[in-house]
Formats: C-alpha cells, sequence, structure tokens
C-alpha cells in the first residue's frame, strides 16, 4: 500500500471508533432526566405513532420528546431528500423496507459492535434481514403487517368445500367450483382475483410474494451493489408464477375468473361476490367493520406444495438514524427504548398484528387471529425496492400487455428487465 493510501484508511477507521465509541459510551443526561428532543419523518400512522412514543417515555426511566411528521408515501423521499439539501431535517426515520434503499447513504448504519448480526438475526423475524449492510444496520425493525388469505366461509360451504386451500394447485379443482358465470359468461361470483392489476387490491404484493415463493429475490445484493433478478427470459423462477398469475384473467382458460370490468377485489369481498380475497393482517378490523354480516376467517397465503420456500410479503416498518442528525446517539437511545421488546409487545396488541420479535412469537398466543399472523410474521419477505410505486408500474405494464395479448411472455419481460434495471439505477444515482 502506498502512503497515501495507509493515511486515507488510518482516517476511515478513526471515524468509525469514534462512532462506536459516540454510540457505546453515550448515557444521555442520566437516570430520571430527559433526552435532547428528535424529531422523526415516516409514512407510519401519526396517531398510533404519538401515543406509542408518548406511553414508551413516561414508562421509561429515562423521558425523551419525539417531534413525529407523517408523509404520504408517494411524498415522503421528495420532501426528505429536499430538507436534507437545505442543511435541515429529521434526526430518524420511519418508513417501510422496500422505501429505504435509495436512502441508504442518508442513513447512519448502526455499528455491529452494538447488535451483532448474529444477536439480530436471533431476535429479530428472518425478514429484517434486509436491513443488514456491510457496514451495519440501516434500522432496527418496528413493526410487520404479512400479507395473508381472507376466505368466504359461506360461499365455500355452499359449494360442498369443507376448508381452505392451503396449496396454490387446489385452485384447479376450486376454481370452477367457486365461480358462478351467467348465460353468457359474464362473471357474477368469483373465487379468486388474479391476473389483472388495476381492480386487485394489494396486486404488487401477491405477484411479489408468487415470485419470492418460487426463489426470487426480486433485487438481489451483488458485491458491486443491487440487481434486478425478477426478469430473464431463461428464468424458470418467474415464468412459472407469472404464467399462474395471468391465466385467472385469460377467457380461454377453465381457471378464468377475473377480469377488469368487475369490482376491486376488496370490495368484492365485502360484497360476498369474491370466495377468497388477499389482503394484509391489518385489514381485519375494516373488514369487520364495513361488513358484520360477512361470515369469514383468516388463514397463511397459500404456498407451493413442492420446491420454492416459504413465503409472503410483509410490510416492514423500520426505525433508520438519519446520517445529517445531529442528535445521533440521543436518536439510538430513543430507538432503542421504542423497540424493547415490552414495548414492541404492547404495540403489537395496541395495532392487533403479529410482532418483529422471535422471542414475542415463541410465546405463543391464544389469539386464533394472531397465531395466524404470527406465522405469517415467520415467513414473511420483501425486496429492497427503488420505490413501490416503481415496481407497481412495472408489474402492471408486465401483466396488461401480456393479457391483452400486445407482447409476447419474451417481449414482456425484456421490456420490464430494462425498466425496472433503469429504474434501480436512477434510485442509486439519487
Amino acid at each position: 500500500m502506498s502512503k497515501f493510501q495507509i493515511i486515507t484508511l488510518s482516517i476511515f477507521i478513526l471515524f468509525i471508533i469514534a462512532g462506536v465509541t459516540a454510540f457505546a459510551t453515550y448515557k444521555g443526561s442520566g437516570s430520571g432526566e430527559t433526552l435532547p428532543p428528535i424529531t422523526i419523518w415516516g409514512t407510519f400512522p401519526s396517531d398510533i405513532f404519538e401515543q406509542y412514543a408518548a406511553m414508551v417515555s413516561n414508562a421509561s426511566t429515562q423521558k425523551f420528546t419525539v417531534s413525529y411528521t407523517e408523509k404520504r408515501p408517494e411524498q415522503f423521499s421528495r420532501d426528505f431528500i429536499s430538507v436534507l439539501a437545505r442543511g435541515r431535517g429529521p434526526d430518524a426515520i420511519l418508513i417501510t423496507a422496500d422505501m429505504f434503499l435509495p436512502h441508504t447513504d442518508k442513513i447512519y448504519p448502526i455499528p455491529y459492535e452494538l447488535i451483532s448480526q448474529r444477536d439480530f438475526r436471533d431476535t429479530y423475524i428472518q425478514e429484517g434481514e434486509i436491513y443488514l449492510f456491510p457496514d451495519g444496520l440501516m434500522a432496527l425493525p418496528f413493526t410487520i403487517d404479512p400479507l395473508i388469505m381472507f376466505w368466504n366461509r359461506d360461499t365455500f360451504d355452499s359449494a360442498g368445500i369443507a376448508t381452505y386451500p392451503r396449496y396454490w394447485d387446489e385452485f384447479d379443482s376450486l376454481v370452477a367450483k367457486l365461480t358462478t358465470k351467467d348465460t353468457n359468461g359474464n362473471i357474477r361470483k368469483s373465487a379468486l382475483a388474479m391476473g389483472e392489476f388495476s381492480n386487485i387490491t394489494n396486486a404488487r404484493e401477491l405477484l411479489g410474494s408468487l415470485f419470492l415463493q418460487a426463489g426470487n429475490p426480486i433485487v438481489s445484493r451483488t458485491n458491486n451493489g443491487f440487481s434486478i433478478t425478477l426478469f430473464g427470459t431463461q428464468n424458470p423462477s418467474l415464468s412459472s408464477p407469472l404464467q399462474f398469475f395471468v391465466r385467472f384473467a385469460d377467457p380461454s382458460n377453465e381457471d378464468y375468473s377475473w377480469n377488469r370490468g368487475l369490482p376491486q377485489s376488496k370490495s368484492a369481498f365485502l360484497g360476498g361476490t369474491l370466495a377468497i380475497y388477499f389482503g394484509f393482517a391489518s385489514e381485519l378490523g375494516d373488514i369487520h367493520d364495513k361488513n358484520p354480516n360477512l361470515n369469514f376467517d383468516a388463514a397463511l397465503l397459500p404456498q407451493l406444495r413442492t420446491g420454492g420456500q416459504k413465503a409472503t410479503y410483509g410490510k416492514m416498518y423500520g426505525l433508520s438514524i438519519v446520517r445529517a442528525s445531529p442528535n445521533q446517539s440521543a436518536t439510538y437511545e430513543v430507538i432503542k427504548a421504542l423497540t424493547l421488546p415490552e414495548n414492541i409487545a404492547e404495540l403489537s396488541r395496541t395495532m392487533y398484528l403479529p410482532t418483529v420479535r422471535r422471542d414475542l412469537i415463541t410465546q405463543g398466543s391464544s389469539d386464533s387471529y394472531i397465531s395466524i399472523f404470527n406465522q405469517a410474521a415467520l415467513v414473511a419477505r420483501t425486496w429492497p425496492d427503488t420505490d413501490p410505486a416503481d415496481s407497481r408500474q412495472v408489474f402492471t405494464t408486465l401483466v396488461e400487455s401480456l393479457t391483452s395479448g400486445r407482447r409476447s411472455i419474451t417481449q414482456a419481460l425484456n421490456d420490464a428487465q430494462d425498466q425496472y434495471s433503469s429504474l434501480l439505477q436512477q434510485a442509486l444515482e439519487e
């Protein structure tokens, strides 16, 4: 190594040591006193977070004050980048795991000297490992909301079907029994909503779950950064899930049960004309409230019977420290308090959602829904997206170009590969 390289490396190491020492030795103002106030921006609901932060502070021996600002997902990145450019900004951010990739250069990684990779893996569900980066943790997991399957019990019973499907290949025999058409072939009642995007609630997350189950991570981390693994005409883990998804919107297919002329899938399920709805665990209360007379139940998202891996999309929120924050050490103390097991357990009870912590899941639950949600949390996955709106548009164009017959599967995949790769490159250069 040259003398210049040695000096540069030494300076870099000193910065790392200084950062770790600052975190490790910071004790705030002492027990019973108040930490410096911090600000947090995020897409997490403000009413829930503000009450939760106040509860945690009141129960803590070291008080803190958090000023939280909720942003719409489509607004967050623009506003965050803009405020940082003006030399201001929050001390921490609270966004979903599929939103943080373009902001990794704006996040201060929590050093592994404070939380080792082994401790992190033993503490949090597997989806949390998206935050493991070479130089530290990009966030501490906060909440998880997995995609699950809601099914209409009355519709199943009327069709003579005793239980819900656990595997995707079971739909071969279910669709005809659960789908009703009039004399002109128009769909009046549907088994499930698949094959389109415009009128399928959570279509991006559903199709993404199929890819993840097939063993395709969608976006992979490489030695040089990130690359798209989702598309490619020779990719066997792509064509099968994609063809499965679109066949339900093909009038020539015996499993035809959905088209873009039907109402939104969630509305159809609420109205009793859709037997199966793929929604988030957090939607349970909303479904109950909007139709108290609907006789439905919840189950894990169906899986592949053989091959692949168990997976369902999970909407995970994580707390990250902003690199430009003047209060990084105090912010870390607050984030630690907000993610203590006893506090996370209370947050899960309040939101009626599963927990991100393995030790809390191990305790089990006597609640029939939470027990299912916890199982889903253990197999929840996501991918480091450029932006959820980006991949939603790529998926939409891909699917609609196939269902309309405008493009062959090879052409559609090549188009999607080019489009998504370009978006990824732009996001990483921002």
